[in-house]
């Protein structure tokens, strides 16, 4: 039978679309990736102190291949984990977050907590992502404090408008942190304020890296903060990047390390997994991040600080 060009080009556009869901709902959204970021944020002289970043698990209680990929996860022997929020897409996912964890829940922790732990995700129109000021669309309630009751009994800390000290491999560490700013749940008066001078890292932590919320952090001199929440962009395209940030964040500090300010790093996790009803990554893979964080170099009085350099790898790792 006879078809026009027309009719041939878009078979093949269908064809092509077809494929590339495929490929992003079976494929990619299980290749999860381990990156690698070496950042130099500590006070000069430190010690190295390596940090698990692990965001947006929007754990689903069947999601085998996830949960065996998480757990393996405590062979790096991070000194400190550190959990951006959005754990939960399932009111019954909680015991399948905490075995994930397994033994990583034994090492020093900090959390706070993203919207997706406070409610369930729902369908939305994708377009919605482009308009920044659309409309939440809230699900039902999670059992979050059932999640935080949890990592809090097997000993990490919840930094949710909270200053916290503590000592890590030899590293003092004043970490504090905000509830999650897409919600605009944020209270930074409540931890607002120059951290401690004589700590090594000065640790910021959020879930959505809104601006308003980073240009606080860096006023208050903190060195480094870990956010999450974009998920990369979720869906790239190929030389250009993430097509949205789902905040106020601009696309080219999506993902990775980057700078804020004059003497704040950033660090965006694009996460472990997807909303149920967005089951697709493209360009993007799940992710966790093994941030090794050294000394910067040191300040010569009356110049400016001479910024270290910053370098990032990944490996692919499938597990079944």
């Amino acid at each position: 039978m006879f078809r026009s060009p027309l009719t041939r080009t878009a078979a093949g556009i269908a064809g092509a679309a077809a494929l590339g869901i495929g490929y992003a709902s079976l494929i990619e959204r299980n290749a999860f990736t381990l990156r690698e970021v070496t950042m130099p944020v500590l006070e000069p002289g430190t010690s190295a102190l390596r940090v698990l970043h692990i965001s947006d698990l929007h754990m689903m209680p069947g999601q085998r291949m996830k949960q065996n990929w998480l757990r393996e996860l405590d062979r790096l022997e991070p000194d400190l984990v550190v959990n951006t929020g959005d754990n939960l897409s399932h009111a019954r996912a909680v015991p399948a977050v905490v075995q994930s964890m397994g033994n990583l829940l034994s090492r020093p922790g900090l959390f706070v907590f993203g919207s997706n732990d406070y409610f369930a995700p729902k369908p939305k129109n994708p377009l919605k992502y482009f308009r920044k000021n659309h409309k939440r669309v809230l699900g039902d309630p999670l059992p979050w404090a059932d999640l935080r009751a949890a990592f809090s009994e097997r000993g990490w800390l919840d930094a949710t408008h909270t200053r916290r000290e503590l000592e890590v491999a030899g590293v003092r560490i004043a970490a504090a942190g905000v509830d999650d700013p897409h919600l605009k749940r944020d209270r930074y008066d409540t931890i607002a304020g120059s951290p401690n001078p004589l700590a090594d890292l000065r640790l910021g932590i959020t879930h959505s890296p809104e601006p308003r919320v980073l240009d606080r952090f860096a006023d208050d001199g903190y060195d480094l903060v870990l956010a999450g929440h974009t998920h990369g962009g979720q869906l790239c395209l190929p030389f250009y990047g993430a097509l949205v940030t789902n905040c106020d964040l601009d696309r080219s500090r999506v993902k990775g390390p980057s700078q804020w300010g004059e003497h704040t790093q950033l660090h965006v996790s694009a996460g472990v997994g997807t909303s149920p009803w967005a089951p697709a990554r493209f360009c993007c893979r799940p992710e966790a991040t093994l941030l090794t964080l050294v000394a910067a170099p040191r300040r010569d009085a009356g110049s400016d600080v001479e910024q270290g350099h910053t370098s990032s790898s990944e490996h692919t790792i499938l597990r079944g």
